[in-house]
């Protein structure tokens, strides 16, 4: 076992070196779950590191597989490891040398919305599973690390393999007269799928629109019924598979170990393993638009969730700040109370609890002296002050990482396409990082990944009008590109784009209402059915020191109410 890599949420890549590389898939998607063997390396998600990706680098990696296993009729696959393994004061020869032999198993369960791959010690002990299942979810099968793995329940199916012409009019009979026999068939017997049930109603009836009732009236259909699932399921005894993929316009649409009658008028494709047939149904599907679109979802809600997650420290922080600067207007009273103390201290008696003086209830610490309490009122004021001091320009910073963070998850959340959405990826891998306390603003710009050149959209006079999809960009559109006199626009209290009217000839009003419909657009306004828009020259925009990029401060400005539009609706021409 060599590389190991999640390729999405639910997916695992094992790199096998068997006299030649080749990569186990295995993916737990409710949907469309799979098992494969390709030779192609497997490609990992850098974001995707959880902790049962981290076990399996432990347990696996640089170990070997010397077991597969498959419970009869069920959809499971166990993979049992073998490793040496090794620890931080250990090299591998010592390990070796030691005898420290770790073996664990890999279970693969692939039963539709229950599909998991879990991670089992050798005491059979759950390490960890892709999918964590908690009483609350499932009373009877919890999957979490530390507690027993217990295998699927088996099914309480007939064994199809065994299925005789009675055993079918029996099934046919016990089942409502008006149900689908293809739905009978795949609730009476173990392991039978429907595409496997469908295939064996046509090759019994011609049709596999027959129903429970219809079968039972015919005892000849029942034998052949019986016959045409012996056929289907033959290949698990005798061998003799014939992996096929079914394409309809060059889509595929289904794929098989076996071939499919009912499919006939389909392009088919037949292929050596059933790992390539997978493989091939799933390659094209995979650069379909659906899936780049269900990709391109989860990379974004991904990014929304870290940013959120910032988002809710911050606001604590802020709460922390605010409550601690309440704290600090208390300091004027704490002072009088220490004065008050020494100005009173012979009336004060050993062990006296409280000083009431001039209208002040005064609590004392009776283990201290009198000028022991008037001193901690007096180092109370003094942290106060201190405090008052320090903490508006924390609340100020905080203040602004809130601002930030709410414009990176509405541009999260606007962007259109993959590249837009690696952008705003790249920049907020860059906000997180560790600040370099020496390093300069322009220092850190300059770190931040290159990105291409703004979009444009241009009017039928020629003027440009720029807007900005991420942070980096919002800045270089504003104090880049623009010049002291073209006009800026920004949703008014919005979150959102910049955007830059590079004037082709004098200012057109007509234009910058456009500009304003687009900056609503791309803002956190685009629902509403009016956005207020402010509209300013660029001399009058000014980055805010210490913020994040793309937060400024402007003045000047004139504010416009217009509609969201897309540049699409508005008539424009992309650059």
């Amino acid at each position: 076992m060599q590389k190991i890599v999640q390729t999405s949420p639910l997916a695992l890549a094992i790199e096998v070196y068997a006299g030649r590389r080749l990569t186990i898939i295995a993916d737990a998607d409710p949907q469309d779950p799979r098992l494969l063997l390709t030779e192609r390396g497997p490609a990992s998600d850098p974001e995707q590191v959880t902790p049962l990706l981290l076990l399996l680098r432990k347990y696996v990696r640089g170990g070997r597989l010397i077991e597969v296993g498959q419970p009869p009729l069920e959809r499971v696959l166990w993979l049992t490891f073998e490793k040496f393994l090794e620890d931080e004061h250990r090299g591998r020869r010592e390990a070796v040398q030691a005898g420290e032999l770790v073996r664990t198993r890999l279970a693969i369960e692939l039963m539709g919305r229950h599909s998991n791959l879990i991670l089992v010690s050798e005491d059979g002990r759950v390490h960890d599973a892709i999918k964590r299942v908690t009483p609350a979810m499932s009373a009877a099968r919890p999957i979490l690390p530390g507690r027993p793995y217990e295998p699927p329940p088996p099914q309480v199916k007939r064994d199809p393999r065994r299925l005789t012409p009675d055993g079918v009019l029996s099934l046919a009979r016990e089942a409502a007269p008006a149900a689908e026999l293809p739905s009978v068939l795949v609730q009476a017997l173990a392991g039978f799928s429907p595409q496997m049930a469908r295939e064996a109603t046509y090759r019994a009836c011609g049709t596999f629109a027959v129903t429970a009732g219809e079968l039972a009236a015919d005892p000849v259909a029942a034998e052949r019924l019986a016959r045409a699932v012996n056929e289907v399921i033959a290949p698990l005894e005798r061998g003799g598979w014939e992996p096929t993929v079914y394409l309809s316009d060059d889509q595929p649409v289904a794929f098989a170990a076996i071939r499919l009658s009912y499919l006939g008028g389909l392009t088919v494709e037949v292929y050596p393993t059933m790992s390539a047939a997978i493989e091939r149904y799933f390659a094209q599907r995979a650069s379909g638009p659906a899936a780049i679109a269900e990709r391109h979802a989860r990379r974004r809600q991904r990014l929304l969730q870290q940013i959120e997650e910032a988002r809710e420290r911050a606001e604590a922080r802020l709460r922390a700040l605010e409550q601690e600067l309440e704290r600090a207007r208390e300091a004027e009273q704490w002072r009088q109370m220490g004065e008050l103390i020494y100005a009173y201290l012979a009336a004060i008696q050993p062990g006296q609890t409280e000083l009431v003086v001039e209208g002040l209830q005064i609590p004392l610490d009776p283990e201290l002296s009198p000028s022991e309490n008037a001193q901690a009122y007096f180092e109370r004021y003094r942290k106060a002050q201190s405090a008052a001091q320090q903490v508006p320009p924390r609340i100020d910073e905080a203040l602004r990482e809130l601002a930030y963070l709410e414009q990176l998850a509405v541009l999260t959340r606007l962007a259109e396409s993959a590249e837009e959405l690696e952008q705003l990826r790249q920049e907020w891998e860059l906000f997180r990082a560790p600040r370099r306390d020496h390093e300069s603003p322009r220092r850190r710009r300059s770190r931040a990944p290159a990105f291409r050149r703004p979009r444009a959209w241009v009017t039928s006079r020629g003027d440009r009008i720029y807007v900005g999809r991420h942070g980096r960009e919002n800045d270089s559109i504003t104090f880049e590109l623009a010049r002291p006199d073209d006009a800026w626009l920004h949703a008014r209290g919005l979150a959102g784009a910049h955007v830059v009217v590079h004037w082709a000839g004098p200012e057109d009003p007509a234009v910058l209402e456009t500009a304003a419909a687009l900056a609503a657009w791309y803002s956190d306004g685009r629902g509403s059915s009016r956005v207020p828009v402010d509209v300013t020259q660029r001399r009058y925009v000014r980055r805010i020191p210490g913020a994040g990029p793309g937060l400024v401060s402007y003045r000047n400005e004139r504010t416009l109410h217009v509609r969201p539009q897309s540049p699409e609706s508005l008539g424009l021409r992309q650059d």
